[in-house]
């Protein structure tokens, strides 16, 4: 097989994607010396005991290459935890692949399950690797667009996209937004997914981030979603080990052998010293997130104030650890153009959302701000952020 026309069709595929928004504002945070709370990296990083195995891995010369599946031991705990957590009973042998991040987890099951040609119903604003992904397999969008300032399900819009559509790719909790998706939303999902038989992707890397009262409900334990559904996920939000870069993919054995098979050209497998060390954090480790997720409460609680202190309009998140909030009154043309004057204006650095939307009108005045950093932190960049002049 001739590869090179294969190349070159990709590569048109991804012709018009920009580049990534975060890049270039993390380069004008070290440029200007602005406090980032734009990336979403925490300053600190998980448990010690989860550190200190993965030490142990790599002393212990578990450094060449594990099962592209993944390692047994870590297959076993993520099993464990979609039991534990959500009473998913799986075959670690056949319906858990381990991935490079759950970045990976979703290009494999978007090349995996996408074919040139399809509709992929996605919705917006949406991670910016759904969009290249996509693109990459030949298929086409149909954003189903969380309006703000609410950011809830419009169920009839979902009911029009899914029309001849063959593949949903749903994210809950939500980023940008933080929405998380009620019950009688992901009802509502289901339905669809079920009356228009589409498969269902569901990135669910924030699942255990969730605030308040709010509640991470897994599309696949509604009945009828299970074997339609490959589930998606990672270590890095939940236990704050973004670096590591260690995901998964778990459902049905067709469903997650569709994405084994795009993830042996991609990455081939995943790092071998930290599978051990996420296993321990699954099994052992299993209060870290609600201690996480209840912390992040309080720096979320502590930006919204000082945001609404700078004078913005701001939207509490119910989950994720982003906030976004509405420039409109401030006079700027757009998110972008406020983002980039942003650090000289006041040491500080968010991101445009506009960047998340195909309809950029939708998200021209919106910016999401991260609030995974150090108090302390946050604390310094609402100062500079209310001793600043924001407006255009």
């Amino acid at each position: 097989m001739d590869i090179l026309p294969l190349m070159r069709s990709h590569a048109a595929r991804l012709q018009g994607i920009p580049p990534t928004i975060f890049s270039e504002m993390s380069a004008l945070a070290l440029r200007t010396g602005a406090v980032n709370l734009g990336q979403g990296f925490p300053d600190r990083s998980g448990p010690s005991s989860v550190v200190r195995r993965a030490i142990r891995a790599l002393e212990d010369g578990q450094n060449q290459y594990p099962p592209g599946i993944g390692k047994p031991e870590l297959r076993q705990a993520i099993a464990r935890h979609q039991q534990r957590h959500y009473g998913l009973e799986l075959d670690p042998d056949a319906q858990v692949i381990v991935t490079t991040g759950c970045t990976e987890a979703i290009a494999g099951a978007i090349l995996g399950l996408v074919d040139p040609g399809d509709a992929v119903v996605v919705l917006e604003p949406y991670y910016d690797s759904y969009l290249a992904m996509i693109q990459f397999a030949g298929g086409t969008r149909r954003p189903v667009t969380l309006t703000a300032p609410d950011f809830r399900l419009d169920v009839a819009a979902l009911e029009a996209a899914a029309v001849g559509a063959k593949v949903m790719l749903l994210n809950t909790p939500h980023n940008p937004t933080g929405t998380v998706l009620s019950a009688t939303e992901l009802a509502a999902v289901a339905e669809v997914a079920i009356r228009h038989d589409l498969t269902v992707i569901t990135d669910e890397v924030y699942e255990h981030l969730v605030y308040d009262h709010h509640e991470h409900v897994p599309l696949a334990t509604l009945p009828g979603m299970f074997e339609r559904t490959v589930t998606l996920s990672s270590v890095g939000k939940s236990y704050s080990l973004t670096g590591w870069k260690v995901g998964w993919a778990t459902g049905p054995s067709d469903l997650v052998g569709a994405v084994l098979g795009a993830k042996q050209w991609l990455s081939f497998t995943s790092g071998a010293p930290f599978q051990p060390a996420v296993a321990l954090a699954l099994d052992e480790e299993a209060d870290y997130p609600r201690e996480l997720a209840a912390d992040l409460g309080v720096r979320r609680d502590l930006l919204c104030a000082g945001l609404r202190e700078a004078g913005l309009k701001v939207r509490v998140p119910e989950g994720t650890y982003f906030a976004t909030t509405d420039i409109t009154e401030l006079g700027w043309p757009d998110g972008r153009s406020f983002c980039v004057a942003l650090p000289e204006r006041a040491g500080v650095v968010a991101i445009p959302s506009q960047v998340f939307y195909d309809d950029v009108d939708e998200g021209r005045q919106l910016v999401r701000w991260a609030f995974c950093k150090d108090e302390p932190v946050i604390a310094e960049g609402i100062r500079r952020l209310v001793a600043a002049d924001l407006t255009a």
